[in-house]
């Protein structure tokens, strides 16, 4: 569509995250930027539960996650369901460039945050990123 908004690759994201604080920031900014937050859970059960009966276009998962198992276990499940995963965490382990699309690296903005999801979004769409945001490393892995 010419001079038009492109059509979005990732509308519908679980996020995974143990720290409420940074749970309820990340389902504000999605919603404010116009993603659907399917759901917001803090352990792996929940994940598991929600990429089994959802369909999603992203998970955005920390690594450490209350309860049994963690973000690396959750990218699993994911990649079962052919789900892309990006890891949002404070210190990306090396197995994340085989697990995921890329990591975003805590702590990060509002502006960082959409950011990245742009990127992102155009490397799964199959088109250039022009530019990788601070913070934000995409793998070819996935």
């Amino acid at each position: 569509m010419l001079f038009g908004k492109r059509e979005r690759t990732i509308c519908r994201i679980l996020v995974v995250e143990d720290e409420p604080l940074v749970a309820f920031d990340n389902e504000y900014r999605l919603a404010d930027a116009g993603y659907e937050v399917v759901a917001t859970v803090d352990n792996l059960v929940d994940a598991e539960r929600v990429i089994e009966a959802e369909a999603l276009d992203l998970v955005l998962s920390d690594i450490r996650l209350s309860g049994e198992g963690d973000g690396t276990d959750v990218a699993r499940a994911a990649a079962a369901k052919s789900v892309p995963v990006l890891f949002v965490t404070g210190n990306c382990p090396v197995e994340a460039q085989s697990l995921a699309v890329g990591c975003l690296v805590k702590p990060y903005t509002d502006k960082e945050l959409k950011a990245a999801l742009e990127a992102l979004d155009r490397k799964l769409a199959g088109e250039p990123v022009k530019k990788v945001p601070a913070g934000l490393s995409l793998y070819d892995a996935s």
